[in-house]
């Protein structure tokens, strides 16, 4: 499935650099020893400015899922049905990151699967970005 190539900002260069180099990595607040995703500018339980990005395993769990059958992306509506899967990392399940979960049919996303982290360059930018497929596929 294309990819949207995403322009990264000054907050989230550090997250699209990690997964230039096949890394997956996200914001740490040290005062309140957890992750958070999306990136902020600070702490959204505490308020810390002072985030740091720390790299994490890259294998999470399939938390629930849809399937789109009509996106109002112009690039994604050749790929209809497909699935979005949300996915809870293993090292603070409340850091939530989607996928399409390539490989997997539409409607058979096994929810509580062990999934890993893969990553995907984008077409227009080349930009490489995470996606998420079955553990050991």
């Amino acid at each position: 499935m294309p990819k949207q190539s995403p322009v990264p900002t000054e907050l989230d260069q550090p997250f699209y650099d990690a997964c230039n180099e096949d890394r997956l990595v996200v914001q740490h607040c040290g005062p309140c020893n957890r992750f958070q995703f999306p990136p902020r500018m600070m702490c959204a339980r505490c308020g810390n400015p002072g985030l740091t990005w720390r790299q994490v395993s890259g294998r999470g769990r399939i938390k629930s899922r849809v399937v789109v059958y009509d996106s109002p992306v112009s690039t994604l509506v050749p790929e209809q049905p497909f699935n979005v899967a949300t996915i809870a990392l293993d090292e603070e399940p409340d850091v939530i990151m989607l996928s399409h979960l390539p490989g997997v049919p539409v409607d058979q996303v096994p929810i509580g699967a062990a999934v890993e982290v893969i990553f995907e360059t984008t077409p227009a930018t080349g930009q490489k970005v995470p996606e998420w497929r079955l553990a050991g596929s």
